[in-house]
């Protein structure tokens, strides 16, 4: 690859014999074993994480009196969280598969140049993000669909939460760095670390010391410092075959490059969630009101219940594709895939028929008040109507990442959410005159996102993963 480092600059530090025998596990190890071992502590890492938002949220919509109405404050304030988020995946899964490329191809010097110019990256957004968005919170909240009656929870919540920014960005994007490594155990134990201690917390001060949505705002970013400190030591301890080194944490404009050409790709299918967001918000506030944005908020949050595992799993066995691609080992990245896409398929198409059994079941977890569980279970089975065929998307997806196709990895990352969901949101309740189009908008995107995705790969696969029959003869 063209990293465009001066080789004669710096001698490529040796590797140790441990740090070997713990990298070569990616290329020896059997496959089923191997991605048993990285997927369900990653599984269980996203699960984790995504506890923080949904006990918030739980918790939350529980308050005695304003409960629903403070659940939907909160959620107008999803698409500045999801922002802070994506921002740390730009600079996390852009650089750790370029990463795990070069350990596999031996050059663990180059890998901790990327490490540390990641680290840079998401140090610098987060003071941007910080400053920004607290500077124009409520304006920007209006525009996301808060309304008189939420306005104040929102604002509350963000203005507590952004202070915390810096902590989400290096706990969320640095993660990626120790997943890398296959060491998904301690990539999980991170977010485990945080996410009891915010589950602790919560309770205490929004009841006991009867902080509101402010105390649920600090436990979160509380725990998210905590997570923060716990990567950040281990990246830097020996047992790490990465490692932060001051030399490399100083923007290297080359290097920075090649992440943000990866990273462009998962920023943009996690912001783009927030666009989505503020299209479904404002659309149901339009069509239906502060009710109907409340149901968007909960139906979401079960969207994150879902998805969630399935990225766990991609992001587990990412290293694994990554790594043997760097060794050239392409059979070994086939039949990690073929195992990677029956196990995707699985979980989203169980999940489909969850949702469509039990909608009132997974209502009651986050609202007591009947009217908003009629709404959700009556609108949940259409919007979920296409989740089904979104396993297809996420292994793909993932394996274009994980093989460096950041091109590719950008058009897909666009196709589902911007260039399908959002104008489809948009269009069809004017079409049918219906709030119940703005629900129907997402199935569609799914269905069509998911059959573009597994057309393209089939299409790539001989270029990107030859066989020896595919090679070209001399």
């Amino acid at each position: 690859m063209g990293w465009g480092f001066d080789s004669k600059s710096r001698k490529e530090r040796q590797v140790t014999p441990v740090e070997e025998r713990e990298s070569n596990v990616l290329g020896t190890a059997p496959i089923g074993r191997l991605m048993l071992k990285l997927a369900v502590p990653a599984v269980a890492a996203q699960f984790i994480n995504m506890l923080y938002n949904i006990v918030d949220r739980i918790y939350i919509g529980h308050i005695p009196e304003v409960g629903d109405l403070a659940l939907t404050g909160v959620g107008v304030t999803f698409p500045i969280i999801t922002l802070v988020s994506a921002f740390a995946a730009f600079a996390g899964q852009g650089g750790a598969p370029l990463a795990a490329i070069q350990l596999g191809a031996g050059k663990k010097d180059q890998a901790e140049r990327i490490l540390g110019n990641s680290l840079a990256l998401l140090l610098m957004t987060a003071a941007v993000l910080t400053v920004g968005f607290s500077a124009f919170k409520e304006p920007i909240l209006r525009a996301f669909g808060a309304s008189d009656a939420t306005i104040g929870y929102a604002s509350s919540y963000i203005g507590i939460y952004l202070l915390g920014t810096v902590f989400v960005q290096l706990a969320l994007g640095l993660n990626t760095f120790i997943s890398a490594q296959g060491k998904a155990m301690t990539a999980m134990l991170s977010v485990l670390i945080g996410a009891v201690l915010n589950i602790v917390l919560d309770p205490i001060f929004i009841f006991v010391f009867q902080c509101g949505v402010r105390g649920a705002a600090l436990a979160t970013i509380l725990s998210q410092a905590v997570s923060a400190c716990w990567v950040l030591a281990f990246l830097c301890c020996p047992h790490s075959i990465l490692r932060i080194r001051r030399a490399y944490v100083r923007p290297d404009p080359r290097v920075m490059g090649k992440i943000a050409g990866l990273g462009v790709a998962p920023f943009i299918m996690q912001s783009t969630e927030s666009l989505v967001t503020v299209v479904l918000n404002t659309g149901m506030q339009t069509y239906g009101g502060d009710l109907y944005v409340g149901s968007i908020t909960i139906i979401q949050s079960i969207m994150q219940m879902i998805v969630m595992p399935t990225q766990g799993i991609t992001q587990g066995v990412q290293p694994i594709m990554s790594y043997n691609y760097g060794a050239k080992n392409y059979r070994r990245v086939r039949q990690t895939f073929k195992r990677l896409l029956a196990v995707t398929m699985t979980v989203t198409c169980s999940a489909f028929v969850m949702v469509a059994l039990i909608p009132g079941v997974l209502a009651r977890i986050f609202t007591p008040e009947q009217e908003l569980i009629q709404l959700v279970s009556r609108v949940m089975p259409l919007f979920f109507g296409g989740i089904w065929a979104f396993g297809a998307q996420m292994a793909c997806q993932s394996t274009f990442m994980a093989l460096g196709q950041a091109r590719t990895s950008l058009f897909l990352a666009l196709l589902r959410k911007v260039i399908l969901l959002v104008p489809l949101a948009l269009i069809l309740p004017r079409v049918t005159g219906s709030v119940m189009g703005i629900y129907a908008a997402e199935p569609i995107a799914d269905i069509l996102a998911s059959a573009t995705t597994l057309t393209l790969f089939l299409s790539q696969r001989k270029k990107l993963l030859p066989t020896e029959k595919d090679a070209p003869k001399a």
